[in-house]
């Protein structure tokens, strides 16, 4: 299989970019993915989804390293392992909040985080927030209204509660081209002549179905520099991350 990732400032930011993507080794035949998305009305509202970020790349390392150090006789569950991973983001995230002093509106990301098995093409997908996952063509979409269930706001909490009351779970099984993104997706425009605008579906379908260019890895950057070309340009910030079962 093929990793493809794009990382995008909008037009409409100026200083920096709030999303981030991370992608990394968990295991022989595993990799963690995710997307984030730092709040706007947030403070400093780009720390938080690097922060997010940077704690999962140090989580999917040590749990890769711990798995090389003592194998084990048989693979964990994914559905298992992606609770591990998010329950280790909480107390790891807490440990730091505590550590620095943060207040909540410091720690405000939304969050689309998933577990790849390389060898079965099978996923399994948490989305705190809002995002959009394509799976083969089929979307799901989570959206709330522009106030999004952010996982700073939960951090004090008990986490087997807040995990079970998590609904927007996702199970992908032989999946044969895979997408997570933040919402950036849907404020491509095209800001010179509005009635050449690409629909939402055109710019998805592009982006996320389209395959021209996928021999190349920066296959995702070449279709955004494309859209710029006939002035369609992303407002908001934008992270995908596109996973292509090799033939």
């Amino acid at each position: 299989m093929k990793i493809y990732t794009t990382l995008q400032i909008g037009e409409f930011h100026t200083n920096y970019c709030e999303d981030f993507l991370v992608q990394e080794q968990i295991g022989s035949n595993e990799i963690l993915i995710a997307v984030l998305d730092g709040c706007t009305m947030g403070t400093e509202s780009v720390f938080a989804s690097m922060l997010y970020g940077k704690i999962l790349r140090k989580i999917a390392k040590e749990m890769f390293y711990g798995e090389f150090i003592s194998p084990k006789n048989e693979e964990e569950n994914l559905k298992v392992k992606l609770k591990t991973v998010l329950k280790e983001l909480v107390l790891q995230t807490r440990e730091v909040k505590n550590k620095l002093g943060l207040d909540k509106n410091e720690l405000l990301s939304t969050l689309i985080l998933g577990l790849i098995d390389t060898k079965n093409h099978n996923a399994e997908f948490i989305t705190i927030g809002d995002g959009l996952i394509c799976v083969d063509g089929k979307l799901t979409e989570y959206e709330q209204d522009n106030t999004p269930d952010y996982l700073g706001y939960h951090l004090s909490e008990d986490f087997a509660k807040f995990y079970q009351n998590q609904y927007q779970k996702l199970s992908v099984p032989d999946f044969e081209d895979v997408s997570i993104c933040t919402d950036g997706i849907f404020t491509f425009q095209n800001l010179e002549n509005k009635n050449q605008q690409k629909s939402e579906s055109e710019i998805i379908d592009y982006l996320l179905l389209d395959t021209q260019y996928s021999e190349f890895d920066n296959f995702l950057d070449r279709k955004i520099r494309n859209l710029k070309k006939i002035n369609h340009l992303v407002t908001d910030n934008l992270a995908i991350i596109r996973i292509i079962k090799l033939k």
